[in-house]
């Protein structure tokens, strides 16, 4: 047996077959390459759903993470340390915000919205005890806890879970009638992916987050930006919201924010909404702890430059530019997305997301497929020009579209 199907039959016996990754093992990393246990390197172009944005081995992030370590890497919040007031205020000032709430993961940010929403309800809006509402949108892709997956619509999200977390109600990505109706006194929050990545990287109608964002100014309701693969640089600014002028109520934030080295996540608001919690009223022991700051400090530094955020709206041009013309071809039947990240759907005589994906696996290609047709291109943002469009090269070369 070769190597990697030595290491993948392990894993396959060893671990719980949560997911179903591609057949490859990665050994080592750097920039927008990976390299596999035999030596085969592979063009990244997934980023880890944009957990790294700032590439593989980033020596800017891996100085200040190797620095850290030899330092502290935890104190708990149960002690004050060094380097969290900073953290706090560099990211509060990134986000034209007040607070900030560290945890550790994407689904424990959002979790902490919702309990934020809940408790602001309560305590500021007035809502009566055990009523409040937050409104949500079909298709979402918010985390895998108890309460998130209770407000999914993805059958493999949520079957065999329950009972479910009361207390949600989902409406119609993108429809401003439907959300208005679902406003209502005992609505506290309105929790929106701004562009929904594992719906199919689904881009909104124009018009629809301003929308939204009159709506719960006019209802007294918090809008909360899950911004978890959307920001920090991936759709060519800051947050995806500022392609339409929007500011919520309170950022989610993760995945990039952590530069692909420890998992650090937030959320971001003002003092009047974050402002709610008492001593004790939640925690997390990781949160905001030394070694997640430093490498925070890192990102949010980085991404001051706005060097990222022009990379990624420039290439994202090349990217789509390059992939409109599929669809002439029939071989795909949609292309959607923002900057650097775009989302195909493949026609189903062509072969199934994953069926590409597998092709483009042996051409050296790494995409990671979701809701069976589609697959997602989101490499990191140093990519180089040449390195993009070979990436996308291989996927005309694998639906058999020659080069236009």
């Amino acid at each position: 047996m070769k190597t990697t199907d030595t290491i993948v039959a392990a894993i396959e016996a060893h671990s719980a077959h949560n997911y179903h990754p591609l057949p490859v093992v990665v050994a080592t990393a750097e920039g927008a390459w990976m390299t596999d246990v035999e030596g085969r390197r592979y063009l990244d172009l997934l980023a880890g759903y944009s957990a790294l944005n700032f590439g593989h081995g980033n020596r800017r992030l891996l100085d200040a993470a190797k620095a850290q370590l030899e330092r502290v890497t935890l104190t708990s919040r149960a002690f004050h340390h060094d380097r969290y007031a900073a953290f706090c205020a560099q990211l509060a000032e990134l986000c034209g915000m007040e607070m900030v709430l560290p945890m550790n993961t994407g689904a424990e940010a959002v979790e902490t919205a919702v309990k934020t929403a809940r408790k602001w309800g309560y305590r500021v809006k007035g809502v009566p005890a055990e009523m409040a509402k937050i409104v949500v949108a079909a298709n979402n892709f918010h985390g895998r806890t108890t309460t998130i997956i209770s407000f999914s619509t993805d059958p493999e999200a949520r079957a065999d879970y329950g009972p479910y977390t009361p207390g949600f109600e989902i409406v119609p990505y993108g429809d401003l009638t439907a959300m208005r109706a679902a406003l209502t006194e005992n609505t506290v929050a309105v929790l929106l992916e701004p562009i929904q990545g594992e719906a199919g990287v689904l881009v909104p109608p124009a018009g629809y987050l301003p929308g939204v964002r009159e709506l719960t100014r006019e209802r007294n309701v918090l809008f909360v930006a899950d911004e978890i693969q959307s920001g920090l640089g991936r759709t060519g600014r800051t947050f995806a919201c500022e392609h339409e002028d929007v500011v919520p109520d309170v950022y989610v934030l993760g995945k990039a924010l952590g530069g692909g080295i420890v998992p650090v996540s937030a959320v971001v608001s003002s003092r009047d909404v974050l402002g709610v919690f008492r001593p004790g009223e939640h925690g997390s022991t990781f949160g905001g702890n030394p070694l997640a700051c430093a490498v925070a400090l890192e990102v949010i530094a980085m991404l001051r430059s706005g060097e990222y955020q022009a990379r990624a709206a420039g290439l994202g041009e090349r990217l789509h530019r390059e992939l409109a013309p599929l669809t002439d071809t029939g071989r795909v039947t949609a292309v959607r997305g923002r900057g650097l990240w775009a989302g195909v759907d493949i026609h189903p005589r062509y072969g199934t997301g994953r069926e590409i994906s597998e092709k483009l696996l042996d051409r050296g290609v790494l995409v990671k497929d979701t809701h069976g047709a589609t697959i997602r291109i989101a490499p990191p943002l140093v990519i180089s020009e040449e390195d993009l469009d070979w990436g996308v090269a291989q996927l005309r070369a694998v639906l058999d579209v020659q080069q236009p």
